[in-house]
């Protein structure tokens, strides 16, 4: 009984002891195990835990073939300078723009290289233009009406030639100034008498009526001096050399060749200060100064249609522009002007090129 008693309490105070440590509410245990030698229920065994569910498999569904993406449509571009609009395209060819070459000048006639128009270049003159081409700078200046012959500009497209069927100016005749008219005078002039009756009576007669008066006589001009004709220059001079006999400019040997020296386009000849520098052939002085650089002062005779000589370093010049010059005639005195040494440069040249003296000038005896 006692046992029974204590076994009650125990069981109570367990029962309140569950109760106090959950919220949940107290289970009673069966009333038929209440006694001491019952077996205890087993423990529930612990349930094993359940497998993840498996992810859901996505529907496989057929791709269809990727298309190319379209190239958009080409922009229309423009260039810096003014001009058509162009499409550059995605997959354009490279344009490449071939330069347009200038056909070559061709020759003014037949047989000769100079062409009829040249371009000045950085550092030529009009000086220079005339030797190189074998022609008078003062010709060049009045084909392309240049009222400065020192005055020409890079890149300016210059005649060589004279144009084609040009006129001559006509020559005005120069009229005399008309002469003013010189009127008459009709008047009666006074006179002086010595008094008397008759001479009264002659003043007191009613001078007569004078007869009708005529008008004032003029002067005629003189009449002009009748025109001469326009004529016309010949546009292309004759191309045939002429028979020249050349004869040596000074006295002294050789000092460099052709192609030789500092200026390769002539010779040299030794000599002293003032020695006579001579006309290698008749002609005409086409240019007499020192306006070209490395040839001091110069002297360029032109003897024809094809040839020119040409003389400088000269210390004096002794002949003008425009003067008439025999063969062997002293046109200047040898010097040393914008050179390094006394000596003459001897230049012969054909159609404006430079060609060996050596093969015109006689043969020194040696």
């Amino acid at each position: 009984m006692m046992i029974c008693r204590i076994a009650a309490a125990a069981l109570l105070a367990a029962l309140a002891c569950a109760g106090a440590g959950c919220g949940s509410a107290p289970v009673a245990a069966p009333v038929s195990d209440r006694s001491v030698n019952a077996t205890p229920p087993p423990a529930p065994r612990p349930q094993a835990a359940k497998p993840p569910a498996p992810a859901p498999v996505a529907a496989v569904t057929t791709a269809k073939p990727v298309e190319p993406a379209k190239a958009p449509d080409p922009t229309p571009v423009r260039s810096a300078e003014p001009g058509p609009v162009v499409k550059a395209g995605p997959a354009a060819e490279p344009i490449v723009v071939h330069a347009i070459e200038e056909p070559p000048a061709k020759p003014y006639r037949e047989g000769d290289w100079r062409p009829e128009f040249h371009v000045v270049k950085k550092g030529e003159t009009l000086y220079s233009i005339a030797l190189d081409y074998g022609q008078e700078y003062r010709e060049l200046a009045a084909w392309n009406r240049l009222e400065d012959p020192g005055l020409i500009k890079v890149d300016q497209r210059l005649r060589l030639f004279p144009p084609e069927g040009e006129a001559a100016a006509p020559v005005v005749a120069e009229s005399l100034p008309a002469v003013a008219a010189v009127p008459v005078k009709s008047e009666p002039k006074g006179r002086k008498m010595p008094y008397s009756e008759q001479a009264l009576a002659q003043l007191k007669i009613p001078a007569a009526k004078p007869a009708a008066s005529l008008p004032p006589a003029t002067v005629a001009p003189p009449k002009p001096a009748p025109k001469p004709p326009v004529t016309t220059v010949a546009a292309r001079p004759s191309s045939a050399d002429g028979k020249l006999t050349w004869e040596w400019p000074a006295n002294g040997k050789v000092g460099y060749g052709f192609g030789e020296g500092s200026n390769q386009k002539g010779i040299a000849i030794d000599g002293k200060p003032g020695e006579a520098v001579l006309a290698s052939a008749p002609g005409k002085v086409v240019y007499s100064g020192s306006g070209l650089r490395g040839y001091g002062k110069l002297v360029i005779i032109k003897h024809n249609a094809s040839y020119l000589s040409v003389y400088a370093h000269n210390s004096q010049i002794l002949v003008k522009e425009g003067q008439a010059v025999a063969k062997g005639q002293k046109i200047a005195e040898m010097g040393d002007t914008d050179s390094s040494k006394v000596g003459l440069h001897f230049e012969i040249r054909r159609l404006g090129k430079p060609v060996d003296p050596l093969q015109y000038l006689p043969q020194r005896a040696s």
